[in-house]
Parts: structure tokens; sequence; C-alpha cells
């Protein structure tokens, strides 16, 4: 895939699924390190970087560099978020981020509501991502990746803000390296991960690989709902409608919280202030940003609506069985 040359796509992930959102994060001595629930996670999520294409959904591109978790952060005290880091940006030891300027996409954002931020279920909190545009505006961002003593740290999102906001203790753990391929295991006071030492082979090519054309035509179902084994149509739209009830739930919920939120922070400042005219003031400009929050919930769920009815229309429209997963080759093909 230019201009990464081969990339690797998963399958079978469900409906709508993103990196760094099926799995939980603990503190270990080398920061925040993300345990993925995926069997295969334990080198995608640790090395390289992730992108997406509306082709066929979310794409990793390989990478040499273990790290507890490639993820820029996001933060404030209703949220707890966090990105993968997008293919192009490089961390260089002594150096950091090749490029500090980088963009991170509004939809690479996984945010959950921050006391949920230990939890080892994150998937079932995670927000559908037309809440992100407005979350991002409530939220600041935390870069903290360093290289000491040649390691790789991760402590984009202070402890004790997570101790606060979650009222529960921060266990911290010590890497602890395995032989065996596997995913990363929690054992006592250690967590347990497989981490080779890799290198770059630009002559390196997979045994199976679909072209660039290829992967759109046949993976573009892996972006809504793609089941581990053929099921009947009908349930695969109840798998979907199960996680878009989910995803309703919490968008209502969250929306709710917000707009509370905001009538507690005005009757703080009113309770503040000296004298009537000032009071009044709070109360107008209150008054504008609960209108203007309104107004992007409104948005919010239009689009959540629409992305739902497009994505069962979707589930019915793909009944293939499955097909195994395969890298995409550079394109070099004229034309793609």
């Amino acid at each position: 895939m230019h201009p990464y040359g081969y990339v690797w796509i998963p399958r079978h992930m469900g409906y709508q699924w993103r990196p760094y959102s099926d799995g939980h994060w603990v503190m270990t001595d080398d920061g925040w390190t993300w345990i993925a629930n995926e069997e295969w996670g334990s080198i995608p999520f640790h090395y390289g970087r992730w992108g997406y294409d509306d082709g066929f959904g979310w794409y990793w591109v390989p990478g040499t560099v273990w790290g507890p978790a490639w993820v820029s952060w996001r933060w404030s005290d209703q949220y707890a978020g966090w990105a993968p880091l997008p293919p192009g940006v490089e961390f260089r030891a002594g150096m950091g981020f090749a490029s500090l300027s980088f963009d991170i996409p509004i939809r690479f954002w996984v945010f959950i509501q921050a006391p949920y931020f230990l939890d080892r279920d994150i998937y079932h909190y995670t927000l559908p991502y037309e809440r992100n545009g407005l979350i991002v505006n409530f939220t600041s961002i935390h870069n903290n990746i360093s290289f000491r003593n040649n390691r790789v740290f991760n402590e984009g999102i202070e402890t004790d803000f997570v101790r606060r906001v979650t009222r529960r203790e921060v266990p911290r753990y010590t890497i602890q390296d395995v032989r065996q391929p596997g995913p990363a295991r929690i054992t006592g006071n250690n967590v347990q991960v497989y981490r080779p030492a890799l290198r770059t082979d630009a002559a390196a090519k997979p045994k199976a690989f679909l072209n660039t054309d290829q992967a759109r035509q046949e993976l573009a179902p892996a972006k809504v709902f793609e089941p581990k084994q053929q099921v009947p149509v009908s349930a695969q739209q109840s798998a979907v409608k199960k996680r878009q009830a989910e995803e309703k739930t919490l968008l209502k919920k969250t929306q709710a919280q917000e707009l509370k939120d905001l009538q507690s922070k005005r009757a703080a400042e009113q309770a503040q202030a000296r004298d009537t005219a000032a009071k009044a003031k709070i109360q107008q400009t209150y008054q504008t940003k609960t209108a203007e929050v309104k107004k992007q919930h409104q948005t919010e769920k239009q689009q959540l609506t629409v992305r739902h009815q497009q994505d069962i229309q979707q589930v019915k429209k793909v009944a293939k069985p499955a097909k195994p997963q395969a890298p995409v080759p550079p394109n070099k093909n004229k034309g793609k």
C-alpha cells in the first residue's frame, strides 16, 4: 500500500472495531501498557503504526521498535481518550518524535468516561466516534513518550489523575519478557510480554497477499461487521443491532452528563458572583454554551442514526464466506 509497502489488515474483529479498543490498560515500569484481548495483539499494538482507509478499514504498518503502547492521549475530568499514532510518525531515540506537528484524525480517538479507565472491559464503554468532535474540545492533549536506558516509556496520562477519577488504586507491574509468542498475561506483579528484537528487511515479502484493489473489494465489510464464522444474515444483524443499542445508550448517557456538568459549573460560578449583574452575565454565558452543546448533541444523534442505518444495509448486502487475512502489497500497479 502506497507509500508504506506491505501492510496487515486484521479480520473478524466485529462491529466497528478500532485499534486499542478491546483490552485494558495497566501501569508498568514502562508506563501505560496496553493488554490486548486479541490473540495476535502482542505485535501490532506494541510495534508499528495504525492507519485507516475508507475502502478496507484499519491497517497496520509494521515497525521494529517495541513500546508499551504507541498512542497519543487526551483527557479531562469527564473523559479519557487515546489514539494510535498514525503511519509516518516516527520515534527516534534521543529525539522523541521525528515530527511533532502531526495531526491525528478525529475518528482515530477512542474515548471513554474517565471513571472506567481501569476497567478490564473497556470495549463496552467506548463511545461512538460521532462523539469525538465535541469531546476533543472538552479534553487536552498529553504526549509523553520518552526513551531512557534503551527503553520506550509512555507516561501520557497522570497516575494521580487516574486514581482520583476512578477512585481506585493504580497497581504498578514489572514487564517480564517471555520467549513464546502470545498475548500479554498478568502473573502476580508481572506483565509477561513477548517482545522479540525485530529488524527491517526491504526484501521481505509475505507468502500470500492481495493487491490494493482486491483488498478494497474483499475487505470492505471488515469496517462494519465481519463474524468469525459464516452465520445467517439475520444473526449478523442481531449482533450489530445489539452493539448499536449500546452505542445509543452511551451517547445519551454522556450527553446528559455534559449538560448536567454545565449546570453545576454555572451554579458554582453564580454562587461566587458578587452581585446580581455578575450572576446575570454568568447565566447568559452558560445559556449560550448550553445551546451550542445541545446543537452539537443533535448533530451527533443524527450522524449516529445515519451510520447505524447504513451499517445494517451493509450487513444485509454482504453475505460472503469469511476469507483468510492477508497483507496488502506496495501500490506498484498502474492506476492503483
